[in-house]
């Protein structure tokens, strides 16, 4: 498993754990370091096996040119995929913001355009309000909208109208065994007839 802010994301949601962005940069940062750190010496370790007549002349040697160009293009591919990592989180908020539905994200997601896609220096979305517009344009078929209902007349809440409630009433049951009145109801009733308490 690569170590990745979709790795630490991942592992954090599993796990119950909300991770702030900072630790999760600072996480990232010091991985990156210990790796750089762990590459830079296997190219020296590797140079040292290498059998040269003048130290000076290591780094013109051919073997050297090679492991730095496998290591210069090793850390490029680790940035490359470190970068998509956190445009892909931050287009994804931006979905989230187009209340696209979990099925339309992933299709945007997957068909993403990533050379468009630039974060700023806090890592978040350039021109976020222009990418939530062509995302509810683009993936209208997926925008979710959200209604808000009134209560169901059916069961309407209970009214005492105003007469006092006895304890018996404040802690009646259905035939399911369920409080008639809910914790607010019942914590109100008992506040407005404290004698009951006792």
């Amino acid at each position: 498993m690569a170590f990745t802010r979709a790795t630490i994301r991942s592992l954090a949601k599993e796990s119950g754990v909300e991770i702030p962005k900072e630790f999760e940069d600072a996480l990232v940062s010091e991985h990156l370091n210990a790796r750089n750190a762990y590459a830079e010496e296997q190219v020296k370790a590797e140079l040292e096996k290498q059998p040269t007549t003048k130290a000076e002349n290591v780094k013109d040697s051919e073997e050297y040119k090679a492991l730095q160009k496998s290591f210069d293009d090793y850390k490029a591919e680790v940035a490359a995929k470190e970068t998509k990592a956190a445009k892909e989180a931050a287009y994804r908020a931006i979905l989230k913001d187009a209340n696209l539905s979990e099925k339309g994200i992933e299709k945007a997601i997957k068909y993403a355009d990533w050379d468009k896609i630039e974060l700023e220096a806090d890592g978040k979305l350039k021109g976020a309000s222009d990418h939530i517009k062509a995302a509810r344009e683009e993936w209208a078929e997926y925008v979710t909208t959200t209604t808000t209902t009134g209560a169901k007349t059916s069961t309407p809440p209970a009214n005492s109208g105003g007469a006092k409630l006895t304890k018996a009433e404040i802690y009646a049951k259905d035939e399911h065994g369920r409080y008639k009145l809910s914790t607010a109801e019942r914590q109100k009733a008992l506040a407005e007839n404290p004698e009951l308490l006792n």
